[in-house]
C-alpha cells in the first residue's frame, strides 16, 4: 500500500557521512514521490507544542467581538486574526470552514529587513503567555526548517545551504488553526474544512494536529491519508519549491476533510510556512533543468509570488 515515509531527522544532524547521505537521498525522493515527509527525532519540546494549542485555543474560546478587535485591516491576513470563511482554495468558491491566528518573524539577522513585513499582532491582553510561547515556537521551527533545506539541497546537487540561506530573515509564518465542529447545512453546502489546495511557500512544518483528516493526492489521482503520531512532524513542499527546481520536487494538492460523524469534533492545527526573505529571486536553479526539462518558469520576486497566491485565495482584494 501507498504510505508516507518517516524518517529520523538525528540520522542528517548528528549520524555519519553514510547515514547523512541516506536521509537525504530518502527524504528527497519522499518529497518528489509525494511532496509528503513525516520527520521525527526533531528536537522540539512535546510541552512547548502542547502549551502553543493550549493557548490557541484560550484564543479561539473568546468571544467573536474580542477576536475581531485583532484582525488587522487590509492585512490580507499575514497578521493577527482571519475569521471563518475568509479563506478559500485557489480555484473553489466555496470558502473553507476554519479560523486562524498568524505570527510572523520577530527577531531579524539584518537590520535593513526589520521593516520590510507587516509587524505582528499579539493577543496576550487575553491570551496570558502567549508572544513567549510563540515566539519561541517559531525560532525552533525555523532551525528545523533550515536544516531539512540543507537536506533539500543536497538532494538537488546543490551547495548545501542554497535553500536554506535563502529564508534567513524570510516571511515565515506559523498559523495556528481552529477548525470547529461542523453543523449539518455545512455538510450540505459542500463547503469543507480546507479544500484541495497547495501551499504556497517552499515547505511546510506541520506541528502535531489535533485530529486526523490531512488528505494528499497522489500522482495517479488517489486520496491518501496523513497519519502521524506523537512526537512527529509532517513535512510538504509548496509552490515556491516546486517553481525553483522546475517541477523536480512537485507541489502536492492536500486538503483537510469533513471528519465521519461521530468524530466531528474540534480540530486544532499549527502548520509553519516557510518563505524565502521577500527580494528573493525564485529562478529556476541550474541543477534542476536539462534538454529533457528545459526552465519551465521567468523568474519572480517572492513578494510578488506570495500577493499573486494571496489575491487568488481571497485574502487580498484585487
Amino acid at each position: 500500500p501507498q504510505k508516507v515515509q518517516t524518517l529520523d531527522i538525528r540520522s542528517f544532524t548528528i549520524g555519519d557521512a553514510k547515514e547523512q547521505a541516506q536521509f537525504v537521498k530518502q527524504f528527497g525522493t519522499g518529497l518528489q514521490e509525494y511532496g509528503f515527509v513525516i520527520i521525527e527525532g526533531h528536537e522540539i519540546a512535546p510541552s512547548l507544542i502542547q502549551d502553543c494549542y493550549g493557548k490557541a485555543k484560550a484564543f479561539f474560546d473568546l468571544p467573536l467581538e474580542t477576536k475581531k478587535q485583532y484582525a488587522v485591516a487590509n492585512g490580507g491576513g499575514q497578521r493577527g486574526y482571519t475569521g471563518m470563511f475568509q479563506e478559500h482554495a485557489k480555484d473553489s468558491k466555496q470558502p473553507d470552514i476554519k479560523e486562524f491566528w498568524h505570527i510572523g518573524r520577530e527577531t531579524f539577522t539584518h537590520k535593513e529587513n526589520q521593516n520590510r513585513y507587516p509587524v505582528n499582532v499579539w493577543p496576550d491582553a487575553n491570551v496570558d503567555g502567549f508572544r513567549p510561547a510563540f515566539t519561541q515556537l517559531y525560532t525552533q521551527l525555523e532551525t528545523m526548517a533550515s536544516t531539512l533545506l540543507q537536506a533539500t539541497s543536497l538532494y538537488l546537487d546543490l551547495p548545501r545551504n542554497t535553500l536554506a540561506d535563502m529564508i534567513v530573515d524570510g516571511n515565515s509564518i506559523i498559523r495556528a488553526l481552529h477548525y470547529p465542529p461542523l453543523a449539518p447545512e455545512h455538510f450540505k453546502s459542500g463547503a469543507v474544512r480546507a479544500a484541495a489546495h497547495e501551499d504556497i511557500n517552499f515547505i511546510t512544518i506541520l506541528c502535531e494536529a489535533t485530529e486526523s483528516g490531512l488528505e494528499l493526492l497522489t500522482h495517479d489521482g488517489k486520496w491518501l491519508s496523513v497519519e502521524s503520531g506523537p512526537g512527529q512532524m509532517v513535512v510538504d513542499s509548496g509552490d515556491m519549491l516546486s517553481r525553483i527546481c522546475n517541477d523536480v520536487i512537485p507541489s502536492t494538492t492536500h486538503r483537510v476533510v469533513n471528519p465521519p460523524g461521530a468524530k466531528n469534533v474540534t480540530r486544532y492545527s499549527m502548520p509553519f510556512f516557510v518563505h524565502p526573505h521577500s527580494r528573493c529571486p525564485l529562478e529556476v536553479l541550474p541543477t534542476c533543468t536539462s534538454t529533457q526539462n528545459p526552465a519551465k518558469y521567468s523568474p519572480i520576486l517572492a513578494d510578488e509570488f506570495l500577493h499573486q497566491r494571496l489575491r487568488e485565495i481571497g485574502l487580498v482584494k484585487a
